[in-house]
């Protein structure tokens, strides 16, 4: 009888690569995936979550739940309590204008290198996003001007060429993003909102670094009068 070819031997360490590789898809899946449900508060603030009971609900593993938890406990959007559970963190006005103290610096930061930095082909981009927003003004759109933000903030990190900058703003994004779908629909003036984004956007696409971080203060100053007026409206 024929021998079957025996089997390649894997290289030391490529098995264990390749787990690691599969681990960390599928952390940033559980992550994505918890942290739309706390934004859009479908897991909503004050709720009490386990890893077991997320395990079994999205079909991840628990290392996974438990790795997702802890970089959301990084971002306060929950709070790890040792042997009692898992809490939704509350949305807290004092936080949110201390988060938009710090917020308000990097983004002029990022804003003005931006402005210097990006490629032909970035401020192409830059250009394609204030028209968009001019005309999600224009129309009311809520859902194109949000679709419009998401994509502003992803290229103005790209574009800043700091990764330090951009790490210390992601861990503010999700508290801001679920700070405005609580309160947009009864306090924010979305095609102002509109138009200020527009406004940064317009200015790094031009390369003006100064007129850049000005808009990105007047961008700062609405979002401020936005959280404060969530108080009058609560």
């Amino acid at each position: 009888m024929a021998m079957l070819p025996m089997a390649r031997k894997a290289p030391e360490g490529e098995a264990a690569a390749g787990d690691e590789d599969v681990q960390s898809s599928l952390t940033e899946k559980a992550y994505r995936t918890l942290e739309e449900l706390i934004v859009t508060l479908e897991l909503p603030p004050g709720s009490v979550v386990s890893e077991a009971a997320l395990s079994q609900q999205l079909g991840i593993g628990r290392t996974p739940i438990r790795e997702a938890l802890q970089r959301l406990a990084r971002e306060h959007l929950v709070t790890i309590l040792p042997r009692r559970g898992i809490i939704v963190s509350e949305v807290n006005i004092k936080t949110q204008l201390r988060l938009l103290e710090v917020r308000r610096e990097l983004e002029r930061l990022m804003c003005r290198a931006a402005a210097r930095r990006a490629s032909a082909e970035e401020r192409a981009e830059f250009r394609r996003i204030a028209d968009g927003m001019q005309e999600a003004a224009a129309g009311n759109d809520d859902i194109a001007f949000m679709r419009l933000d998401r994509a502003f903030n992803l290229l103005t990190a790209q574009a800043a060429r700091n990764d330090f900058a951009t790490g210390a703003i992601a861990l503010m994004q999700s508290l801001s993003r679920r700070f405005w779908y609580i309160h947009y629909k009864q306090v924010a003036d979305m095609p102002l909102a509109a138009r200020l984004h527009g406004a940064v956007a317009l200015a790094i696409a031009e390369g003006d670094p100064a007129r850049a971080a000005a808009a990105s203060d007047a961008l700062m100053d609405y979002i401020e009068d936005f959280t404060r007026a969530t108080i009058a409206a609560d």
